[in-house]
């Protein structure tokens, strides 16, 4: 695993309506030591998605650079896995045809790519669905295959869009720890996209709130509830007044971004 650097990273593009140039993102710096959770939140339209999709390697910025260790980012790679909003599965085909799907696609031994899925189906807690076909899972036993699809593979970097905005608030808590726990298991570098203050708060031991017009980091936050939340209940870290200060701090930010973009201040 390694660091990965973002440099003076900048994206526009043109409204085909006006003619007009947008910056979606303008002069991004950050480094994200390996091993590191960083949650990124902000308004519609501040960027958090373009910047995902850039370190993902589906755009190329207009300006600056992105480098995982010693290579710079031009491109999608295996060192960079996905974890998107619907999980984007086959649903036609079983657990195990979903899940070492990237397997099969680098021609891995049969073998070993069986015991990999049944290896990662234990661990997100799928164990005994393997043959079951996708479209039979709940949203949140869906996700659970994203995640297990998507950390089968080894990639350094964890890139999640809004992974749990479609579940329900049970099973969308479950799923919080769950994260937090392959986090911790793994070692893995974690990007997550989120428009939930409170999830941004509970995931991110870093935490960006971005500013749109153009999209850029407003604030960054250097949190303690996402190592919490490896022995704290979630719902208790909520109640902390610590938490509720910093949530209220980020809601007033954003509501007033809001406000802006709106016209109204």
């Amino acid at each position: 695993m390694a660091d990965l650097t973002c440099k003076d990273l900048s994206m526009t593009y043109r409204n085909p309506q006006t003619g007009a140039e947008v910056h979606a993102l303008k002069d991004i710096n950050f480094t994200l030591k390996k091993g590191e959770l960083l949650a990124v939140l902000g308004p519609s339209g501040c960027g958090k998605t373009t910047l995902l999709n850039m370190v993902a390697g589906f755009l190329k910025p207009t300006a600056g650079e992105m480098i995982l260790g010693d290579r710079l980012i031009n491109g999608p790679g295996v060192e960079r896995g996905m974890v998107f909003q619907q999980g984007a599965l086959f649903e036609w085909q079983s657990v195990k045809k979903n899940v070492d799907f990237g397997l099969r696609m680098k021609k891995t031994k049969a073998v070993e790519a069986a015991d990999l899925v049944e290896k990662w189906l234990d661990i997100v807690g799928l164990q005994g669905f393997g043959e079951t076909p996708t479209y039979q899972l709940s949203g949140g036993m869906q996700q659970r295959v994203a995640l297990a699809r998507c950390l089968v593979n080894d990639p350094d970097v964890i890139l999640m869009d809004e992974p749990l905005g479609a579940l329900d608030a049970l099973t969308r808590e479950k799923m919080q720890s769950l994260i937090l726990e392959l986090w911790k298991e793994t070692g893995k570098t974690i990007i997550i996209i989120t428009h939930s203050v409170e999830e941004a708060l509970l995931l991110g031991e870093r935490l960006f709130v971005m500013a749109p017009r153009p999209g850029r980091i407003h604030k960054e936050y250097h949190l303690p509830f996402a190592e919490r939340g490896l022995s704290e209940p979630l719902r208790a870290i909520r109640q902390d007044k610590d938490f509720t200060k910093v949530r209220e701090e980020i809601l007033t930010m954003i509501w007033n971004m809001e406000e802006e973009i709106m016209g109204r201040v």
